[in-house]
């Protein structure tokens, strides 16, 4: 039986949601991932904020902001596929057969030169391509869509593209999704002010409901749900014993090191590392206590 994230989002008390949860933003063009980042965690008063995957001051879309302790959720939750749609404007004039042909060679596993303004080391590395679309055309102008591995530059992308077609540059880029988080279940910063001001106000309902439990990461990690006796154990820096586990044929699906979220039913005690060997079933990275 799966995590109830609903449940938890409507039952859970607020203080322990604002602990521990992300919100789904829809960043606007203009302020930098950071900045507004940033802006929630002043808005809502708290120690710490994060952003999971970094926009483009001029990228717009899903950009999930972690909130106080669901920051330690960043290495498990972002390192997903993305999906963007952008419009992209050709050079020189290229036929729909040539346009086609030359977008469907570059999906796959491709070589990358992170461009020069990126934070991350310019060496050539590989990433792929899982989707790179014509949605629309008008002229020289082309919406697109393409879904890329997590640290795929999508502007690159488009220019690698010119390089064969004679020029291409991207002229405006949205995403529209970043692993589990989806642009239908976005908020807009409007929405977020009005939601924070009903909050200080006394009313709590808009926050919750924008408020995703920091136990969605159980959407991407498999769960191992364990003993509510040994809980107080685990708190206290115990790993988890083969002897703890509720559900013990989940070991036959993991391999050595993989990531897990453990639980206690709806319960999130923390992120795990399996490990599977003897009684030791696995150690602890992150514990939520």
């Amino acid at each position: 039986m799966g995590i109830d994230i609903k449940k938890i989002q409507k039952t859970k008390p607020i203080s322990e949601l604002l602990e521990f949860s992300i919100i789904n933003l829809d960043k606007p063009t203009g302020p930098t991932s950071f900045s507004v980042s940033h802006y929630v965690k002043k808005a809502l008063n708290l120690r710490k904020t994060s952003h999971l995957g970094t926009l483009d001051p001029i990228v717009t879309g899903v950009l999930p902001v972690a909130l106080n302790r669901a920051c330690r959720l960043n290495d498990y939750l972002m390192h997903r596929d993305k999906t963007y749609v952008g419009i992209m404007r050709l050079h020189k004039e290229v036929s729909d057969e040539v346009l086609k042909k030359e977008i469907k060679s570059f999906i796959g596993t491709i070589k990358q030169l992170p461009p020069l303004r990126s934070r991350v080391k310019r060496a050539v590395r590989e990433r792929e391509i899982k989707r790179f679309e014509i949605l629309e055309r008008d002229g020289k102008d082309v919406l697109f869509l393409s879904e890329v591995q997590a640290g795929t530059y999508i502007r690159k992308l488009c220019d690698d593209l010119g390089k064969k077609i004679g020029g291409a540059h991207m002229l405006e880029l949205r995403r529209t999704k970043a692993g589990i988080f989806d642009e239908k279940d976005i908020v807009n910063l409007y929405d977020f002010e009005k939601a924070v001001e009903e909050y200080a106000n006394g009313n709590e309902k808009p926050l919750r409901n924008i408020l995703i439990p920091g136990e969605i990461v159980s959407q991407v990690l498999p769960v191992v749900q364990i003993r509510k006796d040994v809980i107080k154990k685990v708190y206290t820096g115990s790993p988890v014993f083969s002897s703890f586990v509720e559900n013990p044929e989940i070991k036959e699906n993991l391999a050595e090191n993989d990531k897990i979220a453990v639980f206690s039913e709806d319960k999130f005690i923390g992120c795990y590392k399996f490990i599977g060997k003897g009684d030791l079933f696995a150690r602890p990275e992150f514990v939520l206590n």
